[in-house]
């Protein structure tokens, strides 16, 4: 089956909104069978919608639209859908009866315009919203399926994976497709290529698999896709094709598809029941955050400390004036003595630390933009190691917690530093 997504928003061509929603949409569609074609966004004008719909439905087998259903004036998607349709709106009881649940919930009334998110056009199979208070809405004509939802990304993604995924999935042609991410730091996209070498080693030409390179500041993800006439078949042929990937770069593969690095790491530290501390310049409490995030990382996290000015850092880690006299706070010394210090203080197994010039100012000719020393300590070693991530501040940032994490994660698994 051939797809295509519309996104509505006057928010989305202006650039104040980023659309991830197309993203998250044509990975789910595809992995049942479901190619998307084209993608449209349009804004919220009837005339324009209007034209998006006749062009898609009369082109391709699925219509997936987003956004538009609201309570405000300017969200025009569900009278236009019933023009297209040449309905009228009638109120669903089971989405009236989930709209007044969230409001006694929050212990507030509803009013007209909450209860009015009930409507919907008469005619469609409605799809229930249990994260909001829009629901959605299936049309079937003539072999062909028209499905409109929110623009709210937690709200659709909930619809997506709970009913779009299983309704078409039952549809499927017989054909599989699977998407398979490795997630890989601490390598530029050009030398991970180069790493990997010629794709034909990995597969054959035609094999209905291919090997996709998605760089991001924080690293290279690879999406390996297969297909094939059963999900046994296509799961093997993703086991080999990243058993062989892994043979070539696996030290710089950290996880697959939704791991993130702080969860590996989380997990390593608990395995190992080892305690983690962390002290933070230039990255100001990022890598703590990050930390954080995850639950239950009160097992092995210990504290997070914020030690900006060079008085934080010698009043709360014990760093020796005199390094930092001799050799500045952006330094290996200093980085060292901060990673020590955290672990210390905190009676943890590990400290690691970050100090640098996040720019843009505070540079010099020897020390520029960019720079960042990273600390480590455990019970045996401390150490640190030099970057320069480049010139924009929040990248900077981004980056250093990165490379932070995946220095304990290399530690961990003896697989050797960056």
């Amino acid at each position: 089956m051939r797809a295509e997504v519309i996104s509505v928003g006057d928010e989305l061509l202006i650039g104040q909104v980023i659309n991830s929603n197309q993203a998250y949409i044509g990975e789910r569609l595809s992995s049942v069978g479901v190619t998307v074609a084209r993608m449209t966004t349009v804004g919220d004008d009837r005339s324009d919608i209007l034209r998006s719909f006749e062009s898609a439905l009369g082109s391709n087998d699925v219509v997936v639209v987003t956004g538009g259903l609201g309570p405000t004036h300017d969200d025009i998607t569900r009278n236009v859908v019933c023009e297209f349709f040449q309905t009228d709106l009638v109120v669903n009881e089971e989405a009236l009866q989930r709209v007044r649940e969230i409001f006694r919930k929050r212990g507030v009334a509803p009013r007209k315009i909450n209860e009015d998110q009930a409507l919907v056009p008469r005619g469609c199979k409605v799809i229930q919203n249990l994260n909001g208070t829009a629901p959605g809405y299936l049309f079937e004509r003539g072999g062909k399926y028209f499905i409109v939802m929110p623009g709210v990304p937690f709200e659709m993604k909930a619809m997506i994976q709970d009913f779009v995924v299983p309704f078409f999935a039952e549809r499927a042609s017989g054909l599989v497709i699977r998407h398979h991410m490795l997630k890989t730091t601490g390598i530029g996209e050009s030398f991970l290529a180069e790493q990997i070498g010629n794709v034909n080693g990995l597969f054959a030409p035609n094999s209905g698999v291919s090997l996709a390179f998605l760089p991001s500041p924080i690293g290279t993800r690879l999406r390996i896709t297969a297909r094939g006439k059963s999900i046994a078949e296509v799961n093997e042929t993703i086991r080999i094709v990243e058993e062989k990937i892994r043979a070539k770069a696996g030290k710089y593969i950290y996880g697959t598809n939704e791991d993130e690095l702080e969860h590996i790491v989380g997990r390593l530290l608990t395995e190992r029941r080892l305690a983690l501390a962390v002290a933070e310049s230039c990255t100001g409490g990022l890598i703590t955050d990050r930390l954080t995030n995850v639950s239950g990382s009160s097992n092995y996290f210990e504290r997070g400390a914020i030690t900006y000015s060079n008085a934080s850092k010698m009043a709360e880690l014990g760093v020796p004036e005199v390094l930092i006299r001799q050799h500045g706070a952006v330094s290996r010394e200093v980085a060292e003595a901060m990673a020590f210090g955290i672990r210390v203080k905190a009676n943890t197994d590990i400290g690691i630390s970050t100090t640098g010039i996040a720019g843009p100012t505070g540079a010099t000719a020897e020390k520029p933009v960019g720079l960042v020393w990273i600390g480590y300590s455990d019970r045996s070693e401390t150490l640190a190691l030099k970057f320069n991530f480049g010139d924009d501040r929040r990248r900077v940032k981004e980056r250093a917690a990165q490379a932070a994490l995946e220095l304990v994660r290399r530690k961990l698994l003896r697989i050797g530093v960056p």
